[in-house]
């Protein structure tokens, strides 16, 4: 199964909804929101899936990617849809295994854009945003992005994190959180 991102690309994806890739109408939406950011800036993404966002991120020029996947066969289609895409002058690292557990070897990094999409049924929201915000993985002047299922009431602030807006679309909506440190 594949995608297309970004200028027309194609990325592979793995068949069914286990890693459900971000809607194309929610990644342009997002991208727009974040227009004008992306060129330069340290993006993570958090339940990576099929790599998507990220590949988009560096196809609009992000200089660095770091991702977080749980499943050895999504790593395997990231690390292709990466790869593919990623210019000699950009940096990208994959890292699997448990998302709150790997974000703890994250630190004293950080990051210009975050975008988590966990599985919207999990509970991965608070754990994960407290470990954000705990191991202060969000650059001063960044943004993060988490997508979930609109009848999921988000929370307002975790530590130093809190959520300036939220956008729906459809079946999706994304909260926006910066930190106020």
């Amino acid at each position: 199964m594949s995608l297309r991102i970004y200028g027309n690309r194609l990325l592979k994806t793995l068949p069914g909804q286990a890693t459900r890739p971000t809607p194309a109408r929610v990644r342009e939406a997002v991208f727009n929101i974040w227009q004008g950011t992306i060129a330069g800036c340290r993006w993570l993404d958090l339940c990576s899936g099929s790599g998507a966002m990220a590949a988009e991120a560096l196809c609009r020029g992000a200089s660095s990617v770091v991702g977080i996947e749980q499943s050895s066969r999504a790593c395997a289609v990231i690390r292709q849809n990466w790869q593919q895409v990623a210019k000699p002058d950009q940096t990208f690292q994959l890292l699997q295994g448990d998302v709150v557990q790997r974000l703890l070897t994250l630190k004293g990094q950080q990051f210009d854009r975050i975008y988590f999409d966990p599985p919207y049924d999990g509970n991965l929201y608070e754990p994960v945003l407290q470990a954000i915000d705990q191991h202060d993985l969000l650059a001063p002047a960044g943004e993060l992005a988490a997508e979930h299922n609109p009848s999921r009431a988000m929370p307002e602030a975790i530590g130093t994190l809190v959520r300036d807006r939220q956008k729906v679309y459809g079946n999706t909506a994304v909260s926006f959180y910066r930190s106020q440190a």
